[in-house]
């Protein structure tokens, strides 16, 4: 008999929250009800810059909105900070250890020292195609970032709850990437993984825009090996992006929460919400 399905909301606190993220958070929650499975909500605050008291409060005050309920994780914003922050002893060993796998692979990581403007002025994708990649430094070189080296070979495959079959070069869609920035803190896909595996997640519900996000996933965790392989086995569901009446991709530069927004625009109301979200439900096998 197969374990139960466990899946996880992932916002980060550094937004109010948009129609893209409660049509993610509602798919998923109807993903884990149908299933019987376990519901977690983990909130991702190691950009702490970023992070601002009312944008963690949003977090709750959007899923009690919704009338979404979760079976592990914070309750409020005191029991996130004081019990599930990602900045706490407990998570950071846990970061440490992926590090510390990643680092024990001959030749998979280096030390980067290049500017986040140089890097800009090199390629303006964002893509790493700097000159550390070659240089050998020590990875205690002060100040240095490192990376994961992501050779030309590298590849992932999934199969896709929405998408279908993946097979994706890895270096076509990211290069080397960041695993621990400059600070000394561990970069967002390490911190993801980590986290994922350490929680036994089953199911990750993500838009498409972030599918180069999961191949980087998927080939870090193939690289580190060990219990780090269970990661290949999650199922992956890759949703369709909510667009604005430009066409473009909604984020969270807006200024406004979504319950205020339902007030002028029906289509934001919970119930309107959750039936666009049915919609990308996976036919059941």
């Amino acid at each position: 008999m197969p374990p139960p399905l466990r899946a996880r909301l992932a916002p980060t606190p550094s937004g109010y929250l948009h129609a893209g993220n409660a049509l993610n958070f509602l798919l998923t929650a109807e993903m884990v009800q149908r299933a019987g499975g376990r519901l977690r909500l983990r909130i991702d605050d190691l950009d702490g810059a970023r992070v601002r008291p009312p944008y963690l409060e949003n977090i709750f005050q959007t899923l009690r909105w919704l009338s979404i309920d979760w079976h592990d994780g914070p309750r409020d914003v005191a029991d996130f900070q004081a019990n599930f922050s990602q900045h706490l002893p407990d998570r950071l060993t846990r970061y440490e250890a992926l590090l510390q796998a990643l680092t024990a692979v001959p030749g998979a990581v280096y030390a980067c020292t290049c500017s986040r403007a140089a890097l800009a002025m090199a390629r303006p994708d964002g893509r790493y195609a700097g000159p550390c990649r070659a240089r050998a430094l020590p990875l205690d070189t002060p100040g240095a970032a490192w990376r994961l080296r992501v050779p030309a070979e590298a590849q992932v495959t999934w199969t896709d709850a929405c998408l279908g079959p993946q097979t994706v070069a890895v270096a076509d869609v990211v290069s080397d990437f960041v695993i621990r920035k400059k600070d000394g803190l561990p970069a967002y896909q390490v911190a993801s993984v980590a986290d994922d595996v350490a929680d036994g997640t089953t199911l990750i519900v993500r838009g498409a825009d972030l599918l180069p996000s999961t191949a980087a996933q998927l080939w870090l965790a193939q690289v580190a090996g060990g219990a780090y392989t269970a990661f290949g086995q999650t199922t992956f569901l890759h949703h369709p992006l909510v667009l604005d009446g430009a066409g473009q991709k909604i984020s969270k530069s807006q200024q406004t929460t979504l319950d205020r927004g339902a007030l002028h625009d029906p289509s934001l109301s919970p119930a309107a919400l959750r039936r666009q979200a049915l919609r990308w439900l996976p036919p059941i096998s």
